[in-house]
């Protein structure tokens, strides 16, 4: 049994190495296949086996999807507020150091929350139910203050633009029947194409990348965005519809401003939290909050104290195989990069980016990558945070809750 939890360990750390670094290729599409062969998969592996598989492959993700989302400009939900600072990295030379900030918070962030899991445990079934009431204008009063917190009536103005624009495309995108990987598109251009298309048109340059381990943030800085990532990915976890990209910006708020190093602190933290908390929902409140702990649900019917236990010492070993992981790979993606053209390369992730969408979503993945790249372009026309871009989760999510 315990060769075969460390094998089911390694094959999740591959698949999630797979998921993370590939554009439109998700954990929910590989647990899926999971859940569909388990009848198959049973004869070689148990049950608790393939939950440790799902859990290590959905841990792994979240260390190395910041790779794609930093160094080629394709983000997903999880990863998409990360990618300006990300970016603004990489074109200093610190594209690994990005990387490496990001797989500290996510590190830092999960033994921090591993170590509350007992609070959280006792906690969630009591607040829940009450917490869920506010949860809608907690958002909503998140969004008002990150409006108003911009300078200056006219920057006030677009920014809500970019909010109400981006909101009604997210609306109309996640609720078209039949459309495959929505968010694909959706966020590819808010975030990846419109940020690509303004680099053009600067025609930036990648300059040679540094390996270094000399960056540093401050302890109060770091602190301070591990918490606020904890708090707000581990609370963000429990109610459906909500996500890290909520999670991100409702902890930035919390943390106040935060600098470039500290923000990708916390954007790590957040995405790994969140997926690792998820299961204290399943294990108190039987409800399975994202894809991944959804196949769980699926597979293994009834989570005890034992397969919960499992399951984290799973995570614990994951995390570190995942965060040697990316390290790794980051340092040969910096190599890469810097050899390439960066206008031949943001030509080619368009192309690339286009040509995925055409395949997952056909003619209508095309037109909302197209609406979404228009709507991206703004905040850098209009000097005013990308952020509000995020008006594509939020505003579908806040309604859910208030409505």
């Amino acid at each position: 049994m315990f060769l075969e939890i460390i094998i089911v360990i390694i094959l999740g750390c591959l698949a999630g190495v797979v998921t993370g670094i590939t554009p439109g290729i998700h954990i929910n599409m590989v647990s899926l296949l999971v859940v569909s062969s388990s009848a198959y998969l049973l004869n070689i592996f148990s049950l608790p086996s393939l939950g440790v598989f799902i859990i290590s492959m959905a841990i792994t993700h979240t260390f190395l999807d910041i790779i794609p989302a930093i160094f080629l400009g394709a983000p997903n939900a999880e990863t998409a507020l990360g990618v300006l600072p990300g970016h603004r990295l990489l074109l200093r030379g610190m594209g690994y150091e990005a990387v490496k900030l990001t797989v500290t918070g996510s590190l830092l962030g999960l033994i921090l929350a591993l170590m509350l899991f007992p609070l959280f445990i006792f906690l969630v079934p009591k607040i829940y139910e009450s917490l869920q009431i506010y949860m809608g204008w907690i958002l909503l009063a998140v969004v008002i203050y990150m409006i108003l917190d911009e300078r200056g009536l006219n920057a006030k103005f677009w920014a809500f633009l970019v909010f109400a624009l981006s909101g009604i495309l997210g609306i109309i995108t996640l609720t078209m029947p039949n459309l495959n990987q929505p968010l694909f598109p959706l966020l590819s251009g808010l975030f990846g194409l419109g940020m690509l298309i303004v680099s053009l048109t600067k025609n930036v340059e990648i300059p040679k990348q540094n390996i270094t381990d000399s960056i540093s943030v401050g302890k109060w800085e770091t602190a301070k965005s591990l918490f606020s990532g904890v708090f707000s990915g581990s609370l963000v976890s429990f109610f459906p519809g909500l996500g890290p990209a909520q999670a991100t910006i409702l902890g930035s708020q919390i943390a106040g401003k935060l600098k470039t190093y500290s923000f990708l602190i916390l954007v790590g933290s957040v995405n790994t939290v969140n997926m690792a908390v998820s299961l204290v929902s399943l294990y108190t409140l039987n409800k399975a909050r994202n894809g991944a702990v959804l196949a769980i649900k699926e597979i293994i019917t009834a989570i005890d104290t034992n397969i919960l236990i499992l399951f984290v010492a799973s995570i614990l070993l994951a995390s570190g195989i995942a965060a040697f992981l990316a390290l790794y790979l980051a340092k040969l993606f910096a190599k890469i990069m810097e050899k390439v053209n960066y206008s031949f390369l943001c030509v080619s992730v368009i192309i690339f980016v286009a040509l995925m969408v055409f395949y997952f979503s056909s003619w209508i993945g095309l037109l909302i990558l197209t609406a979404a790249t228009s709507i991206g372009i703004i905040p850098n026309l209009t000097n005013v945070k990308r952020s509000h871009s995020m008006g594509c989760l939020m505003l579908p999510v806040i309604l859910f809750f208030i409505l």
